[in-house]
C-alpha cells in the first residue's frame, strides 16, 4: 500500500503549485512590451501577445498537466487498493515522466517568450530541454507494464504481452539514445536544423517502435484476436 499522500504527490503540488504562482506574476507584474506566444519552423516569433495572454497560456498549461498528474496519483491509488502492484508502478512512472516534462516545457517558454534568447539559443534551448525529456521518458518506458497512459500503445501492443515487452524497450532505448545525443549536440549543432533532424529522428522512432509491436504480435501464438 502507498502512502496517502506519497513524495511524488507531494513533488506534483509544489511544481504545479510554483507554476501557477509564476502565471499569477507574470500576469499582474510582467513586461509592457509584446511577448512572443509562437514560434515558427525557423525558430522566429510568428505570434506575439501582451503579458495577460501569456499569463493565460502557462496558466492553462498549468491546469491541464495538474489534472493529469492527479489523475495518474488516482489511478495508482486505486491500483495499490487492488493489490495491482505492476500497474500502480507503471502509473507512478507515468505520473513523474508526466511532471517532468511539464516542468521541463514550463521552463523552456518562460525562456524563450521572456528570455529574449537569439536565434541559436533557441534552437539550443528547444533541443536541449526536449532531449532532456525523451532522455528521461527512454530511461524508464521500456519497464513499464501494459497501461493506457505510458508506453507504446497499439492495438498489437495490447494483444500480446511479448509485443508490448519488446516494442516498450525498443522505444526506450532508440528515445534514450537520441535524448542522450541530443543533450550533447544541442550546444554546438547548427540551428534550426538539428532540432527538425531530432524531431525526425523521434517520429521515426515512435513509428519503428509501433511497427515491431506489430511484428512480435504476429509472430506470438499467446496473441489475442484483433
Amino acid at each position: 500500500m502507498t502512502p496517502r499522500f506519497s513524495l511524488l504527490d507531494q513533488l506534483t503540488l509544489a511544481v504545479f503549485a510554483v507554476q501557477a504562482a509564476f502565471a499569477l506574476h507574470i500576469g499582474f507584474n510582467g513586461p509592457t512590451t509584446p511577448l512572443p506566444l509562437h514560434f515558427g519552423p525557423d525558430l522566429q516569433p510568428d505570434r506575439w501577445g501582451d503579458r495577460v495572454e501569456f499569463a493565460v497560456v502557462c496558466g492553462g498549461l498549468t491546469l491541464i498537466g495538474f489534472i493529469a498528474a492527479t489523475g495518474l496519483a488516482l489511478a495508482a491509488r486505486l491500483a495499490a487498493k487492488e493489490g495491482d502492484v505492476f500497474r500502480r508502478r507503471s502509473l507512478r512512472t507515468g505520473q513523474g515522466i508526466l511532471l517532468f516534462a511539464f516542468a521541463a516545457i514550463g521552463l523552456m517558454i518562460a525562456w524563450l517568450s521572456l528570455g529574449g534568447a537569439p536565434l541559436e539559443d533557441r534552437g539550443a534551448i528547444l533541443m536541449g530541454g526536449l532531449s532532456l525529456i525523451f532522455l528521461v521518458l527512454g530511461g524508464f518506458v521500456g519497464r513499464v507494464s501494459p497501461n493506457r497512459l505510458v508506453g507504446v500503445r497499439t492495438p498489437w501492443s495490447y494483444g500480446s504481452r511479448l509485443a508490448w515487452d519488446r516494442s516498450n524497450r525498443l522505444a526506450g532505448r532508440l528515445f534514450f539514445l537520441l535524448g542522450l545525443a541530443g543533450v550533447i549536440a544541442a550546444p554546438v549543432a547548427p540551428q534550426p536544423l538539428a532540432l527538425h533532424v531530432l524531431t525526425g529522428a523521434v517520429i521515426a522512432s515512435a513509428a519503428l517502435s509501433a511497427f515491431e509491436s506489430w511484428r512480435v504480435w504476429r509472430a506470438d501464438p499467446d496473441r489475442t484476436s484483433l
